[in-house]
């Protein structure tokens, strides 16, 4: 499936690594494009301050970064029935499923993140791909 990708904010924050080859990829994911939720620019938000200690400078570098590459879709209340009936059907959790319902809305194809079961085809028309798995790394 290739087509539209839109990312999980687990991928986007390996911009923020010190693990090499998961950063490389991160960024070569990136610089190809995709789209985004305010939901995912949140999760980065608040994990680069409080659980990688970034000071703002650092944290708005990386927001303006990743959203001059990607679309940004709004979060809306058509986002979040989907996304809580995408919850009990897939058993996903709500956080997750909030960004899935978001890339189906935004017709994307693949989802990349390293949080969801890799090779899960989601109603029949988006992907999630962990970007990191053996065979996927360059």
């Amino acid at each position: 499936m290739n087509g539209k990708a839109f990312f999980d904010t687990n991928v986007l924050l390996y911009l923020l690594s010190q693990d090499d080859a998961k950063t490389s990829r991160a960024a070569e994911l990136v610089q190809k494009g995709g789209t985004i939720s305010v939901q995912v620019l949140n999760e980065m938000a608040h994990t680069s301050r409080r659980k990688l200690g970034a000071r703002w400078p650092q944290t708005d570098g990386l927001l303006a970064m990743v959203r001059a590459k990607c679309d940004v879709v709004p979060l809306t209340e058509e986002t979040f029935d989907q996304g809580r009936y995408l919850s009990e059907r897939y058993q996903l959790s709500v956080y997750d499923a909030m960004i899935v319902s978001a890339a189906l809305s935004a017709g994307a194809t693949t989802l990349y993140s390293e949080d969801m079961h890799d090779g899960l085809l989601i109603e029949g028309r988006l992907k999630v791909q962990n970007p990191f798995a053996i065979g996927r790394m360059r």
